[in-house]
Formats: structure tokens, C-alpha cells, sequence
């Protein structure tokens, strides 16, 4: 018997005959979709995880992973890195360059396919059924296919059904689940990339390093990140300046003195940001990550954002899965957006803070990180673990004023 006809045939009593109903059934196998599929099956529930691509597959992201990243990661998880950071160069559009260095590990960098499908397998482990090359086209709480209350039903494209208990929608920034929620956004930007295949010598050279150049167009910035023989270019700004962003790119592609490399994958991604009331629930349906528009406004790192919704939406799914009526469901829902609110909307308070002061003054932020000992350790200290923008600005006073002021200004 297959380990999908096993947890298919593994029917509660309280399900009657129907056999097929799943207690949790997650749509998108991304680091959100895994981290919730993960947290429901370690809970002992009939979980299905659908994905639409075959895995691994590619996605656009520099591949960072910071401390909260690997804080929110299975326990015994063993990360795929590529690269080990211990160095940061900053540039101010291409001037003003410093290094600054860490004798600690700063974050890894991963191959976002790999890394992916890491977790899905850990998933997997934990007991979690994975279905792939299968899209969803809607879900139904209501109407005539739903047999009771108490069961969503999940339209796939071809028209078959899948039932489940509760659902998480973990389908990417441009998430039918999301629509489904009534997710809210108030920020969408561009990211364009570049995985450059180089020669050792290159390699060698960047090794350790990253660069982040923050750009001519207000928010924006760029990176590169190595990864053994290749390094990931990339640049992001607001979505609008299509043309300007392509430039932006093709400029610091040539600035770094990489045009004549040839890239093996050119791509692009939007992201989005939900607004302060954008729901995060309807019924017995949660979102999280890049569905429920959760990431960092200034950075848009999403990978920390993602795992960690992801494993709160996988804890409390597992709980509207066993309320009985709509009442109790409702009540663990709010409870979820009131646990993503008080860690990660504080996060993205201050992270839309920062990210008004870098659109005013990039250049007093790059001179504070690159000349101020405390503002280097204070970011040093972030990508480590050892705190969040929001612990920043809550535990330093110094840092805390210094918003106050610029939001002033």
C-alpha cells in the first residue's frame, strides 16, 4: 500500500464513511507550504500537501538564510548551503564601497530548488502525503458540493475535488487562496535575477562575500551571492519601474565586470506586502507567506516570514480541523492572525519604517552601517538570530529615536 492510500484509508471515527476527508490539506510545497505541512503531520493529522510543479523546481530569491530562517527550520534539519557568510560589502549605487566583516557566520545562501525540496522531504518524514503537477483552481466552504460544515472542498484545475478538514494557502504572492481570504496589499515590488555561472578564479574572489548596493530608484537595491561556481545577481524596486529595474540590472551586471558571463537563468518575481487589516483567515482557511503577503517591507526577505507563518498556520489548521462548528473554527483562526500579528506585523511596522527612511536617505543608511560600529553590529546581530528590526528598535533607544526622527523629517 502506497503512503498515499495508507493516510487516504486512516478515516477518524467521527468522518463515517467517508474515508477521503483530509485533516489538513496545504496548497503550495514552498518554504511556507512545508513548514505548514511539516507542523500539522508531526501533530499526528492526515495531511496533504499539493503542489503544482514538479519538484525541485526554481524561484526567483537570492536563496539568504538568516537567523530566524534557521531558528524556524524541522528539528535535525540539515541545510543544503552553497556559501557561508562572514563578509558584507555595501555600495551607494556603485560607490562609496566598504566591506565590513564578521568572525561569526553571518547567514548561509542556498539553492532555493534544493533547499525546497529538503523540506518537502522532511515533511514527508513527519507523515504528510505530497501530490505534485497538481493545481488548484478554487476552494468551496459553501454550496452544493460541500457535504457539511464542517469540510472545505478544494477544486482542483481538472475538476476533481479534494476534502479537507482545514486548508492553508501557501500558493505564492499570487495565491488563489489568497483571493479566496480577501488578502489586502498595499506594496508590490519587482525583483529581476541572475544565476551567472563563473569561472574559479571569480568564485574564488566573492567566496564568503556578498554585495548589497543600494540603487538609484528610491527602495531599491541589489545583491549578489555566491554560491559555489555560480553567483545570484539580482536587483529589486517598486513594481512601475519596469525599464528602470532592467537597467538598473544590466548596469550592475556590467559595474561588477560580469557582462561577459553568460547567465544559465534570467527570471523575474514580484512581491507583495499585505496592509494591516488584510485578513488572514475566512472559515477554515488560513494563508501564510508570500499568500498571505507576509514579508519584510524594507529587505523583502520572505524566507523567514514564510517558515514561520507557515509553521503557525500548520499549528492552527491542526486545531480548526477539530473544532466542530463554525463558532470554535473561527475562534482558532483569530488566535492564528493574532499570533502572526504580534511577531510578524510588528516586524513589517518597522520594516515599512525603515524602508521610508531608505527611500528618503539612502545615504545616511549606508554611511551609518559602514561607519557606525553599533548600526554594523545591530545588522550583524539581525542576520545571526540574535534579534528582529522590531527587538531593535524596542531594546536600543538609540535606534528608536532615530526613527522617531526621521519620521519626523
Amino acid at each position: 500500500m502506497s503512503s498515499e492510500q495508507a493516510a487516504q484509508g486512516s478515516g477518524s471515527a467521527d468522518d463515517g464513511a467517508d474515508e477521503t476527508v483530509w485533516d489538513v490539506v496545504v496548497v503550495g510545497a514552498g518554504p511556507g507550504g512545508a513548514s505548514a505541512a511539516h507542523a500539522a503531520a508531526t501533530a499526528g493529522r492526515r495531511v496533504l500537501l499539493l503542489e503544482k510543479s514538479e519538484l525541485p523546481r526554481y524561484k526567483t530569491c537570492g536563496g539568504g538564510i538568516i537567523g530566524p530562517s534557521r531558528d524556524s527550520l524541522p528539528p535535525g534539519f540539515e541545510l543544503p548551503l552553497r556559501d557561508r557568510v562572514h563578509a558584507v560589502t555595501f555600495s551607494l549605487n556603485g560607490k562609496l564601497t566598504r566591506t565590513k566583516r564578521s568572525r561569526q557566520m553571518l547567514f548561509g545562501l542556498i539553492n532555493r530548488p534544493e533547499f525546497d525540496e529538503a523540506l518537502v522531504r522532511a515533511a514527508q518524514e513527519a507523515g504528510a502525503v505530497l501530490r505534485t503537477g497538481v493545481a488548484v483552481s478554487r476552494v468551496e466552504q459553501h454550496g452544493p458540493a460541500v457535504p457539511d460544515r464542517r469540510t472545505v472542498v478544494v477544486v482542483l484545475s481538472d475538476g476533481a475535488t479534494v476534502l479537507a478538514r482545514a486548508v492553508v494557502g501557501a500558493d505564492g504572492s499570487a495565491s488563489r487562496i489568497g483571493a479566496h481570504v480577501g488578502v489586502k496589499l498595499d506594496q508590490v515590488d519587482l525583483g529581476l535575477e541572475a544565476e551567472i555561472p563563473v569561472p574559479a578564479a571569480v568564485a574564488e574572489d566573492w567566496a564568503g562575500r556578498v554585495l548589497i548596493d543600494w540603487g538609484p530608484m528610491p527602495g531599491s537595491y541589489g545583491w549578489v551571492f555566491p554560491k559555489g561556481d555560480t553567483l545570484t545577481v539580482g536587483v529589486i524596486s517598486a513594481r512601475g519601474e519596469g525599464n528602470a529595474t532592467k537597467r538598473y540590472l544590466e548596469d550592475f551586471i556590467a559595474r561588477l565586470g560580469l557582462a561577459g558571463f553568460e547567465p544559465s537563468i534570467s527570471s523575474g518575481h514580484l512581491t507583495r506586502c499585505r496592509t494591516d487589516d488584510s485578513p488572514l483567515s475566512r472559515g477554515r482557511v488560513l494563508v501564510c507567506g508570500d499568500a498571505a503577503g507576509l514579508l519584510e517591507p524594507w529587505t523583502r526577505e520572505g524566507i523567514s516570514f514564510a517558515l514561520r507563518s507557515g509553521r503557525l498556520a500548520g499549528e492552527w489548521a491542526v486545531r480548526i480541523s477539530e473544532a466542530h462548528d463554525a463558532v470554535d473554527a473561527r475562534r482558532q483562526a483569530l488566535n492564528y492572525a493574532f499570533a502572526v500579528k504580534a511577531g510578524l506585523g510588528v516586524e513589517m511596522g518597522v520594516g515599512r519604517r525603515m524602508l521610508a527612511l531608505f527611500e528618503k536617505r539612502p545615504g545616511l543608511l549606508h554611511a551609518a552601517l559602514t561607519t557606525f560600529p553599533p548600526a554594523w553590529h545591530a545588522f550583524a546581530g539581525i542576520t545571526r538570530g540574535k534579534g528582529t528590526l522590531a527587538d531593535l528598535v524596542r531594546n536600543h533607544p538609540l535606534a528608536r529615536r532615530a526613527l522617531w526622527a526621521m519620521d519626523r523629517s
